[in-house]
């Protein structure tokens, strides 16, 4: 007779992952340092040759004139954000939340019903 709590030894294994086989890094080798030696020598070259462009605007006016907008209406409501303090902020919120019905308001709960 078998023992019903014979089991298969070893450890578990799991799919997709295999034996503890750890890849060496392979060291870089001398060629590739005389590669990177040779690139900034060759990009010091490239630049000489090559004169500087210029950056050029690829936007319409429409879009360039929208920016302008957008931009003076940012600073128009920082001005009018840094004019108010905020004890005077509260009390406008405070006065919006009063013009609110009650309606909004939390019921009490009643825990003798």
């Amino acid at each position: 007779m078998s023992n019903p709590y014979q089991s298969a030894g070893g450890s578990l294994k799991l799919k997709g992952v295999s034996d503890h086989v750890i890849k060496k890094k392979k060291k870089k080798g001398k060629k590739l340092k005389k590669l990177e030696q040779q690139v900034p020598t060759t990009a010091q070259d490239s630049q000489e040759d090559v004169p500087t462009k210029v950056k050029r605007d690829k936007r319409t006016p429409a879009e360039i004139a929208f920016d302008r907008v957008q931009e003076k209406r940012k600073a128009q409501r920082i001005l009018e954000k840094a004019q108010k303090k905020h004890k005077e902020r509260v009390e406008e919120f405070n006065q919006n939340l009063d013009k609110l019905s009650e309606h909004y308001d939390i019921p009490k709960v009643s825990w003798t019903k």
